[in-house]
């Protein structure tokens, strides 16, 4: 099998690309990821995944290389890592009672160079939130490094009334269902017959 490389430093993905059990690196990207006039949070997040994966893949030519970026999309406005405690609650508090789209796009780049990107949605229904509970919860998970500030994994599921999605490790940042069927594709092995009908 060719050389798998994941272009991303997301402890999240890390750990989700580990249930597959294929050896693979790791290797940051360092992109720009600043939008585009006129792009939809979707588009943003499918072009920040080719650009990831292309940019480590330039660097490694010869390899598979995966890449995925995660937007949250609250009525068309694109919801990004809040980084620090305000920006958190802040997130958290135009949240509460709404739908968000969150996307999970993924690309993979084969040995050849040639790419495969999809993108993967969840809907998630916030609750109705008191600021003293969104606070207790930022205080609490500091989920300063992932995209709408809830993660769902841990504490963040108890801000949630409702979740659709079409694959669950979505919304941790990376769709492992389409991922094995795209690897498949690209060489990578992840069971036998897998990706082949």
């Amino acid at each position: 099998m060719p050389s798998l490389i994941l272009a991303s430093s997301s402890r999240y993905r890390r750990e989700l690309l580990d249930r597959l059990g294929v050896p693979y690196t790791c290797e940051s990207p360092d992109v720009d990821e600043t939008g585009i006039p006129g792009e939809t949070p979707q588009d943003a997040a499918l072009r920040l995944a080719e650009l990831k994966a292309r940019t480590v893949w330039n660097k490694h030519p010869g390899s598979v290389v995966i890449g995925s970026d995660q937007v949250a999309d609250l009525k068309g406005v694109r919801l990004g890592k809040p980084h620090t405690r305000e920006r958190a609650i802040e997130q958290l508090l135009s949240m509460q009672g709404n739908e968000i789209v969150f996307t999970s796009a993924v690309c993979v780049i084969d040995a050849n160079g040639v790419a495969q990107g999809v993108k993967s949605h969840t809907t998630v229904k916030m609750r109705q939130l008191s600021r003293e509970t969104i606070e207790a919860y930022v205080d609490r998970e500091e989920p300063y490094d992932c995209a709408g500030s809830a993660k769902i994994e841990r504490l963040g599921i108890a801000l949630m009334e409702s979740v659709n999605s079409d694959d669950p490790t979505s919304l941790i940042g990376l769709p492992l269902m389409v991922l094995t069927s795209m690897l498949a594709k690209a060489g990578v092995e992840v069971l036998p017959g897998i990706g082949k009908h």
